[in-house]
């Protein structure tokens, strides 16, 4: 019997993205001029307020409010109508030195033997059902975001947005797991008051029908296409209303957009957030790995589908084990047990090894902090940062390292593919 599978995304100008993207400003920041920096860092956004929070061991000295701000301006909240902008909300720091009790388990005299920055499991997952190998409702969620991003600072088609928005796609999959047509489609997204409550509704969902998704529709694949339909049950600003938005409307956390930053619910997800987090936090560098894992697994062909799960110990050099799930969609004979052995035999997790490998003590984290930190372009950037001290550095940096399909060769060696 066919079954439904939803997924979720939000967009940057929501209040656990903002947190989430100043936490991931100051990472990069700090990495830029020390790219050995310890950093654990939280934030909390609210009405006219920013509040930093966290560890660092560091070399270099940033001004915190400085990047917070230039990071709320970027996003789009500019205005003081929205009781929440980069010019004048409030910004402080309660960041501290980082816990020498923490510290004495990951620096080593030989940086091979680092040791893991947390306890914890991680997971990755990827599936052939789309390009980018991500579950397609969460491609789609992020996707319709990302277009309606790009309307709003085009400002031309549709007017009246504001930053914060979220989307939902629910896609009907047949018995065998193929994704067959879109059910609903839900977008709510904050709006300048233009109007009664009706003509706003009217005016919005008229627009998000016949302007925003098409924009989508045409950038996907073929097939995709064929899974639209004038059937599709929209669910456009359901509350009728979402004039009040951002942290003025419902308080920000950094970290609490884990499934929309992984894969949408499909696979699993250990619990831990990444934003804010350093690459010596295995929270973030294994979920990376992981992810580069399944992508490579997936695309040499070992499964349609795979799950693989990796575990820790603070301080402790070595992961406890390798876990890999491929659904029961691995075409030759051999066990997940069986593909774990030469899935370890193949990449190296020990947390220096992934750090080295993906590139991950580079200021690459910013761009990951909005619409999902898998499935993403790889991709070389130029950035430049500047610090209070007056020095200034340019760095060309690797983005979304961890979706190379740059083991599949090696994949296809090791299981005779």
């Amino acid at each position: 019997m066919a079954y439904l599978f939803t997924s979720e995304s939000v967009s940057e100008g929501h209040p656990d993205k903002v947190a989430d993207q100043i936490s991931d400003a100051l990472i990069d920041n700090f990495l830029a001029f020390d790219k050995d920096s310890k950093v654990a860092c939280e934030t909390l956004v609210t009405t006219g307020q920013v509040v930093l929070a966290g560890e660092v061991k560091s070399h270099t000295y940033l001004d915190v409010q400085k990047i917070a701000r230039d990071t709320i301006n970027k996003i789009g909240y500019t205005k003081g109508e929205y009781m929440f902008d980069g010019n004048s909300c409030g910004v402080l720091s309660a960041i501290h030195e980082q816990s020498d009790d923490i510290n004495r388990g990951v620096d080593r005299a030989s940086k091979e033997e680092q040791g893991a920055g947390d306890q914890g499991m991680m997971f990755g997952y990827a599936t052939n059902e789309t390009e980018n190998f991500m579950p397609l409702a969460l491609d789609l969620s992020h996707r319709i975001l990302k277009e309606l991003a790009d309307l709003r600072r085009e400002n031309e088609d549709i007017t009246y947005l504001r930053p914060d928005s979220k989307s939902q796609v629910t896609i009907e999959y047949s018995d065998d797991n193929i994704p067959q047509r879109i059910d609903a489609i839900v977008v709510s997204t904050q709006h300048d008051d233009f109007g009664d409550d009706d003509t706003m509704l009217a005016k919005i969902r008229k627009d998000i029908v016949e302007i925003l998704i098409p924009r989508v529709v045409t950038k996907l694949p073929e097939a995709i296409q064929k899974l639209f339909n004038d059937s599709i049950k929209y669910h456009i600003n359901p509350t009728g209303k979402f004039v009040i938005g951002g942290p003025h409307g419902d308080t920000g956390l950094t970290g609490r957009k884990i499934i929309v930053d992984t894969y949408g619910g499909k696979g699993a997800h250990g619990g831990g957030a990444f934003s804010g987090k350093d690459p010596s936090k295995v929270d973030r560098s294994a979920a990376y790995a992981t992810r580069h894992i399944a992508k490579n697994l997936v695309a040499a062909g070992v499964a349609d589908e795979i799950l693989v799960q990796v575990s820790y110990a603070i301080g402790v050099v070595e992961p406890m084990g390798i876990f890999i799930d491929t659904y029961g969609t691995c075409p030759f004979n051999m066990t997940d047990g069986e593909i774990a052995v030469k899935v370890s035999q193949i990449f190296d997790m020990r947390p220096f090894a992934i750090e080295d490998r993906l590139k991950l003590r580079a200021p690459i984290y910013s761009e990951t902090a909005a619409y999902g930190h898998m499935g993403r372009v790889n991709e070389i950037v130029t950035k430049t940062f500047s610090q209070p001290m007056g020095e200034t550095i340019t760095l060309d940096v690797e983005l979304f390292t961890w979706e190379k399909l740059d083991y599949v060769d090696k994949v296809k060696e090791v299981f005779g593919l």
